[in-house]
């Protein structure tokens, strides 16, 4: 089963110095972060932020090219967790017929923040990633990550909260 999550915040991991996208189950107070890379972090910032680049982005090229193609980016699936690692899927309708493409979950966000399109953990994903919540390797223990997620409130977020 796939549980409905929205972005609660972006934030840089104190310990790391890492971004960090915090994933929030619409359904209950569990969260879920997933470290990104900067240009991803960016990438996902500036579209919540709507800032307008003079030129297409990657990711705003990718929704181009999905229109273009005559195809609409229906949900994206963070649908799996191997070594601290998460994995994702696109789901696109296109004629009709089901696509599936793998993703990275950073990219998956960004793309459907552009296309305003629900976001998705399968819940076996989200149950290991609150009890394996494993950043870097050389980052805090899973107890510290857990207290600073739970403990988050909209100061902590600063301008990063949804």
């Amino acid at each position: 089963m796939d549980l409905e999550v929205k972005i609660r915040g972006l934030m840089m991991d104190p310990a790391t110095n890492m971004p960090v996208v915090v994933l929030k189950d619409v359904a209950s107070d569990s969260v879920m972060p997933i470290w990104v890379g900067i240009f991803e972090f960016n990438a996902i910032f500036n579209e919540i932020d709507k800032s307008v680049a003079s030129r297409p982005m990657t990711h705003d090229l990718l929704r181009n090219m999905i229109q273009n193609l005559n195809a609409e980016l229906d949900r994206v699936v963070i649908n799996d967790l191997k070594d601290n690692t998460f994995f994702a899927a696109l789901w696109l309708t296109q004629q009709g017929e089901q696509v599936v493409v793998d993703a990275r979950p950073s990219d998956a966000i960004a793309l459907a923040l552009r296309y305003d399109c629900p976001i998705y953990v399968n819940e076996s994903v989200m149950h290991a990633a609150r009890l394996n919540l494993g950043g870097p390797a050389d980052g805090p223990s899973a107890e510290q990550l857990r207290g600073w997620l739970q403990g988050l409130n909209d100061e902590d977020l600063g301008r990063y909260k949804m």
